[in-house]
């Protein structure tokens, strides 16, 4: 894929990670080869660095280092030979910027999981967000800001294969295994689970198996993969990210929630975009139908990741948290 048609592809998600419309055109205007992508975005990360070293007040510093935290991580999302640097270069941005912004956040890590914990201690409940095939904490700073605007904490994580961890670790079908022991250490006394992409799958599967999840959402997660039928570039990152391609093809299989769809008897709110359609994903509008208290949220002009939507389903989602957690409504 050329330059200019990776760039389009990746638009809107960018917009949704938080990148600024203008500055991603002035970027990747600038490239010549897709190859170029990983170094730019890096730079531009570190620039934002610059500026945060030399900025006026704790806010301001914290700000431009939650932007060069997004930059950093969208670096990885074309082919970088350097791209845990910039996984390890986004992580540690974050936990600057909200030692700035955020003192009372907290660090959680264990066996095949770390992220940050925000919001008020009090919360009666903690959102735990789950990425999905090449994202990370880094890329759902937004939601994370909606779930604490509500009164609510939030974990942000990277697991098995993901983010920070990606170098050191691969996917893994039986991700309720990271979120129990991501409750276990959170000590939350009610918890739900949003799935973003393949996330989805993560999280849903996770609703079914682990019962203390009271409270789930996907958005633009698979209901099935079809191994034959992904696209090249979904089946390299996969790849990447699985350990191999036998290994990424048996993971593949393992992404099938027809089994499990019934047993997730947490309320579970499904966002699918009607623009979302990637050969080889069935998207999940079964599992809301199948799931004994689904609700099912399709907006018909959005993407993947509905980056070009978020005023359709985003403040939907952290209301159904507040509401299933708190016990009120939003």
């Amino acid at each position: 894929m050329n330059v200019p048609d990776f760039a389009a592809a990746q638009y809107t998600r960018a917009l949704g990670a938080g990148l600024d419309p203008h500055e991603y055109r002035r970027v990747t205007d600038g490239l010549a080869t897709l190859s170029a992508w990983g170094p730019a975005f890096f730079d531009t990360g570190h620039a934002y660095l610059r500026r945060a070293d030399q900025a006026a007040s704790p806010v301001s510093a914290g700000e431009y280092l939650l932007m060069a935290a997004r930059w950093f991580h969208a670096a990885t999302l074309a082919p970088y030979a350097q791209a845990h640097r910039a996984a390890v270069e986004a992580d540690h941005a974050l936990g600057r910027a909200l030692a700035a912004l955020e003192p009372h956040a907290r660090r959680v890590s264990g066996e095949g999981f770390t992220g940050w914990l925000r919001g008020p201690a009090d919360a009666v409940g903690t959102v735990v967000v789950v990425p999905g095939l090449d994202s990370a904490k880094e890329e759902f700073l937004d939601l994370a800001s909606a779930l604490t605007a509500r009164g609510l904490a939030v974990f942000t994580m990277d697991g098995p294969g993901q983010g920070v961890l990606a170098a050191a670790t691969v996917f893994r079908p039986d991700y309720e295994q990271i979120v129990s022991r991501v409750v276990d250490a959170l000590g939350a006394a009610r918890v739900g689970l949003v799935g973003l992409s393949l996330g989805g799958y993560f999280a849903a599967r996770s609703a079914a198996l682990e019962p203390r999840v009271a409270a789930v959402a996907t958005v633009s997660g698979p209901f099935r993969l079809d191994w034959e039928e992904l696209p090249p570039p979904v089946r390299d990152i996969m790849a990447q990210r699985a350990g191999g391609a036998r290994a990424a093809r048996d993971f593949a299989r393992h992404v099938d929630l027809t089994a499990l769809a019934s047993r997730i008897t947490a309320p579970l709110l499904v966002v699918d975009g009607g623009q979302d359609v990637i050969p080889g994903v069935t998207n999940a509008e079964p599992l809301a139908r199948l799931a004994p208290h689904g609700t099912y949220l399709s907006v018909p002009h959005g993407d993947h990741l509905l980056g070009n939507a978020r005023p359709d389903w985003l403040a939907p989602l952290a209301d159904h948290f507040t509401h299933h957690l708190r016990g009120v409504e939003a």
